[in-house]
């Protein structure tokens, strides 16, 4: 369950650069590596991000309150 938080932790902020890409240059990532904003790998790297973002969300329910990220221990 570490390994999905942390790939989704990873993705979420690959999502948010592009967010701010697109708000502060007007530069759009994803639609420049793919060609366009609406064709399939676009849509894919979207929907995946999207996924990740919802695993965020509802993992801390699944994992009693926390997300976890590290082995556990404590430093």
């Amino acid at each position: 369950m570490k390994i999905a938080n942390i790939i989704a932790y990873v993705l979420v902020i690959v999502g948010a650069l592009n967010w701010g890409l697109f708000g502060l240059l007007n530069f759009n990532l994803v639609s420049f590596v793919f060609g366009g904003a609406r064709v399939m790998g676009s849509i894919i790297v979207y929907s995946v991000i999207a996924v990740a973002a919802l695993w965020l969300i509802v993992s801390p329910f699944i994992n009693e309150g926390k997300l976890a990220l590290t082995n556990g221990e404590e430093y």
